[in-house]
């Protein structure tokens, strides 16, 4: 019994040590975001998370001030490198397109998330694509607020530069039923202008019905300029992504919904696909829909305590 023991246990040792003999293989993780970015916080950690579970080691690349002119030299950078593996956003198909091109040339596997699509991902060769349908996470977001009547809208883009962020906008508007005309504006970053931009177009349309902002950046301080100004009943406010503001909104009523593209999955599964693929050669056959899911106040208790973290 004993020599049966002794070589059962020197079996599982052998197979642990298989399982972890693997040598940390390093990733680089390029987006598009500031460092300030609250969204980008949860990208971010899923993908450590990951990174830690299946040890593997990664760094964050990422432009100044969110800057996109760069990402096309932090991509090369990140390639000359010689990193195991690239993970990276597509705000702009100009920008990355031969970066990541010679990247894959180059022989370094590439996942995108986030901003781009299963298209760009498979012109470019990039392994998959994991992130939402843009538009139609918009036309979700626009039906829900025709359902409650609403005929106009002011879009407040604070990534005016990013192509994908006029999807967002045409899919709410599309869902009203109305032209996005002059209801989407260039917000800009800082909280003084997301706000000062946005209420002189409120104050110059006074009919306008709801508010719909693209992500924390923009949300935030209208969520506060909203409530300073006693209108919380006042616009159907929408937004998309999450943050500890604007879960709060949430509960108190003052958002009515909330566009959840889960990028707890852009940099979980990112992670974990590239790890297989280089460690097992294995990979699933499609990209992945990592949103949209709509977030309201009926099931906003779910998601409510990992805010800002992992949701």
């Amino acid at each position: 019994m004993k020599r049966w023991l002794k070589a059962a246990v020197g079996a599982c040792a052998l197979l642990m040590t298989t399982v972890s003999g693997h040598a940390a293989e390093r990733f680089v993780f390029v987006g598009h975001w500031p460092e300030s970015d609250s969204f980008f916080n949860v990208i971010r950690n899923s993908a450590q998370l990951a990174a830690d579970q299946v040890g593997v080691k990664i760094e964050f690349r990422n432009p100044t001030g969110g800057d996109l002119s760069e990402m096309g030299r932090l991509i090369d950078q990140a390639a000359a490198s010689k990193p195991d593996a690239i993970i990276s956003t597509v705000p702009d198909e100009n920008l990355v397109t031969d970066p990541l091109t010679n990247a894959v040339a180059s022989g370094i596997p590439v996942v995108l998330v986030n901003s781009g699509s299963a298209d760009f991902a498979k012109k470019i060769g990039a392994l998959r694509y994991i992130g939402q349908a843009e538009y139609d996470a918009g036309k979700a977001a626009g039906e829900q607020a025709k359902a409650a009547n609403v005929k106009s809208f002011l879009c407040v883009n604070h990534f005016y530069q990013h192509p994908v962020s006029h999807l967002r906008c045409k899919g709410f508007a599309d869902g009203l039923g109305i032209a996005v005309g002059d209801q989407e504006i260039d917000s800009g970053t800082d909280p003084n202008d997301v706000v000062n931009r946005s209420a002189a177009f409120l104050k110059a349309h006074p009919d306008t019905q709801a508010i719909l902002t693209l992500g924390p950046t923009s949300a935030d301080p209208m969520i506060k300029w909203v409530k300073d100004q006693g209108a919380g009943d006042k616009y159907f406010f929408a937004t998309f992504d999450l943050s500890k503001d604007i879960v709060a909104a949430m509960k108190d009523g003052t958002v009515k919904v909330a566009i959840d593209q889960q990028p707890f999955l852009q940099g979980y599964d990112a992670v974990v696909i590239l790890a297989n693929y280089i460690r097992y050669g294995v990979i699933q056959a499609n990209d992945i829909s990592s949103g949209p899911g709509l977030i309201t106040k009926q099931n906003i208790d779910q998601v409510l305590a990992l805010a800002g973290k992992y949701r």
